[in-house]
């Protein structure tokens, strides 16, 4: 009883995490804590991110995003790789910014797909 348990439980957790890591529709962006503005992923273009803290460029290409500039000193956030599926972030410390991909490109997409 215990096995049968076990493998509902990992096949459950296996489903949620690729419903919740579908295609996204746009990236989400905040400076510290504050929406900085949404853009969508299906529209090539350079966003431009000022703070007090420094400056980022988000380049959105191909129904990716990734950070092509940034003047923080340890650059890690240009190291990311590129991102297109719901939840995956990119994270820039120094400036306190963070780039989220939301929603779905698919609205016919099912939630949940039950094997």
């Amino acid at each position: 009883m215990a096995a049968v348990i076990a493998i509902i439980a990992g096949i459950s957790a296996l489903v949620v995490m690729f419903a919740q890591s579908g295609a996204g529709a746009s990236v989400r962006v905040t400076v510290d804590g504050a929406l900085y503005g949404e853009y969508s992923l299906s529209k090539e273009q350079s966003i431009f991110i000022e703070s007090a803290s420094g400056y980022n460029r988000l380049l959105i290409k191909n129904g990716s995003a990734y950070m092509a500039e940034a003047d923080c000193p340890d650059k890690y956030c240009m190291d990311y790789k590129p991102v297109s599926r719901g939840g995956e972030t990119i994270i820039c410390l120094p400036h306190r910014l963070v780039v989220e991909v939301t929603g779905t490109r698919d609205a016919h997409q099912p939630d949940v797909v039950v094997p």
